[in-house]
């Protein structure tokens, strides 16, 4: 996990939930930096630099797309 790359941040655990549901069905490796923490302490998210989306860089571009598909669908997407 060390070379692990930053695909997204979020604000709060809800902005990302369909999101971790798709990487899970399509095998992605990932992890969210900091998700604990802001679960424990929310109002820290700026502090923090927020909840950070790790993957591995093979598989950033597919992510992006993933991310980006759900931003423009009008019937699920990301906050």
């Amino acid at each position: 996990m060390i070379n692990y790359v930053v695909a997204a941040v979020f604000t709060y655990a809800h902005e990302f939930a369909v999101l971790r549901l798709i990487l899970e069905q399509r095998h992605i490796a990932h992890f969210f930096q900091n998700e604990t923490m802001l679960s424990v302490i929310p109002f820290h998210s700026y502090a923090l630099g927020g909840i950070r989306l790790m993957v591995h860089p093979d598989d950033l571009e597919q992510v992006k797309e993933i991310i980006n598909d759900l931003k423009h669908n009008k019937d699920l997407h990301i906050v």
